[in-house]
């Protein structure tokens, strides 16, 4: 996102929100104790399961194991990125959107809404294409209705140099924002002179609006009416705008579905366009560039289905090549990918013209999945009938199923490879494994300890005694701003102690600290996952008088236990080098009984 969210900003946002208000509104919540219960919004349940709790501002289903906190709410239901779903909360708290330095705000110039040059250009735009009889006849010939392109906010950019410049930017300031929104262009110097002035970018182009999850307008795309080049024209990258992050119909799609089953990804505007008036409302287009991660992110936000359509010709299929190259690391369990190839000659905006929504829809059905394209592409112009060919088809392979994430999904792709290729599976497996890198001495083996001991720490049964503190403070973040011994946890060094460490500190820097604070705290760090899981736990004690002592009580069992097992270390290690004198020694005997370790022969003084 462009900016960061200022983490106050995060914290306060939440504070305010109520998750009860913000789910009973989407959710008919029944009240059942301190709690509220429900039919969960996210499977289909007959007995609720689904329950909402003020006091923590979390939500957790007990069937389908969905959880987490008002902005998770909105992320999860609504289909938001995470700055998206702060807006909304922020929206309704009353609060206004800040950025930190180099925010969407301050590079559109500093002052203002940045969505209101783009919203004030798109009305601009449409009210042209109301106005202009040849905008309009263009769009009909292309099969357009009116209620479709209002559907869509289409518009039309008049044929001059600064019909939009003179609407909207006569004052510097105005000029300047225009600018920073990419919708007129600083003359070019030539002669060694800057040229005074500015013109518009688009001209004499239908004008399809690009909008947000939030239906705002960040940018546009133009299609050339007469003859001219280029064909279509996309807005620059901007604070608000970029073209590798941003689907064109998402909006629209989302708008006309509360679920999906599917995605379909085509190439052009007019197609998507064409395909939501013939029925298709789940289609959405790139901008002009191939498919990255950053869409399939998106897109696997939304549904677990994407199909994706290219032009049956030589440059449709190098596409589809680069696609799957790119949606290789996301090919995980439970998620499907699928390549649609046209008949020459149509792309979906004709095709469903000629033959209607049924019968495009029809094709969907017959549609390649990922595993079939990719060993189908592996296997063309490769001889499997000799050694030669099959071991050559091993190599191809080899650096795409590199990319695969382990699983289920790779593991059968193994098999049919290897079926192919006429070996053993777990054999070619074992030879598609990418060469390990060397672990780094001292330092990475360190961390390699820490990140097991963190793992250690946020799993395990009821007996792991730094699990245990942790869901306390999870669940009482209160106990936490009544602890005394929370000191004795700075000289500890056991890993995942830093992980209890600093959940304590945050509870404590807030004046009324929630479970979903301290949660948003961590989004987007290894361990946020762990913790919203033990978030959504029973608790382990009912009211915070209660967990203020069980938390005492487990800090300092945890400092008398890690401590002396720290000392235990300290002085083992002083005796291999130097030995002990007789207080060490008789301190070690000591530490040793009382870990239940046999003290065994101590190493003599040296002294």
């Amino acid at each position: 996102m462009s900016g960061r969210i200022p983490q106050g900003f995060i914290d306060e946002v939440v504070a305010r929100a109520d998750i009860v208000e913000l789910i009973g509104a989407r959710v008919s919540l029944k009240k059942s104790g301190r709690e509220y219960k429900a039919c969960c919004p996210f499977h289909n349940e007959k007995t609720p399961s689904f329950w909402v709790s003020p006091e923590k501002q979390f939500y957790h289903c007990f069937g389908c194991g969905a959880h987490g906190t008002a902005i998770g709410f909105l992320m999860q239901h609504e289909k938001l990125e995470f700055p998206d779903a702060v807006a909304v909360l922020a929206e309704r708290a009353g609060l206004e959107m800040p950025r930190e330095a180099g925010g969407a705000h301050r590079a559109a110039g500093g002052t203002g809404d940045p969505y209101e040059i783009p919203s004030l250009a798109s009305r601009f735009f449409e009210q042209n294409l109301k106005d202009d009889p040849r905008a309009r006849a263009y769009l009909a010939g292309r099969g357009i209705g009116e209620a479709t392109a209002a559907d869509f906010a289409l518009g039309y950019a008049p044929d001059s140099w600064n019909a939009l410049l003179t609407r909207l930017g006569t004052p510097p300031e105005e000029r300047e924002r225009l600018l920073q929104a990419g919708l007129i262009i600083e003359r070019d110097t030539r002669g060694g002179e800057r040229q005074a002035g500015f013109y518009d970018r688009f001209r004499d182009r239908l004008m399809f609006p690009i909008r947000d999850a939030r239906g705002r307008v960040i940018a546009f795309g133009g299609r050339v009416i007469g003859e001219g080049e280029p064909k279509y024209l996309n807005s620059p990258e901007t604070a608000l705008f970029h073209k590798g992050r941003e689907l064109y119909g998402l909006y629209e799609a989302r708008r006309a579905h509360a679920d999906f089953k599917r995605l379909l990804i085509v190439e052009g505007y007019m197609d998507v366009v064409r395909l939501h008036q013939a029925g298709i409302t789940y289609a959405v287009a790139t901008l002009g560039t191939a498919t990255t991660q950053e869409h399939l992110h998106k897109i696997f936000r939304v549904t677990s289905e994407v199909v994706f359509s290219f032009d049956g010709d030589r440059a449709g299929r190098a596409a589809a090549w680069r696609a799957l190259q790119n949606a290789l690391p996301l090919a995980s369990d439970g998620r499907e990918m699928k390549f649609l190839f046209l008949p020459e000659g149509h792309d979906p905006d004709t095709l469903v013209a000629a033959e209607g929504a049924g019968a495009f829809e029809a094709r969907l059905q017959d549609a390649l999945p990922l595993s079939e394209y990719l060993l189908r592409q592996l296997a063309e112009d490769v001889d499997l009938t000799h050694i030669d060919g099959r071991a050559k088809l091993a190599a191809l392979a080899r650096p795409l199923f590199a990319r695969l994430p382990d699983g289920v999904y790779r593991e059968l792709l193994v098999d049919r490879l290897a079926g192919q290729i006429r070996m053993p599976a777990a054999k070619l497996l074992a030879l598609l494994q990418p060469v390990p890198a060397a672990a780094p001495a001292g330092r990475g083996a360190q961390q390699a300890r820490t990140d097991n001991g963190k793992r250690a720490a946020l799993s395990g049964g009821r007996g792991n005694l730094l699990r245990q503190a942790i869901v306390l403070v999870l669940h009482h973040p209160g106990a936490a701003c009544t602890l005394t011994a929370a000191h004795r946890l700075e000289h500890l060094e056991q890993p995942g102690v830093n992980v209890l460490r600093e959940l304590i500190d945050q509870a404590r820097q807030s004046p009324q600290p929630t479970t979903a604070m301290l949660l948003e705290r961590w989004r987007g760090r290894a361990e946020f996952s762990r913790l919203a899981d033990l978030a959504a736990r029973p608790q382990l004690v009912a009211n915070l008088d209660a967990a203020s002592s069980e938390l005492q009580t487990a800090v300092e069992k945890l400092t008398a236990e890690y401590g002396a097992g720290r000392r235990v270390d300290e002085l083992l290690q002083k005796a291999q080098e130097s030995g002990l004198n007789s207080e060490e020694k008789s301190e070690l005997t000591s530490l040793l009984g009382a870990k239940g370790r046999p003290p065994g022969k101590t190493p003599e003084p040296t002294r």
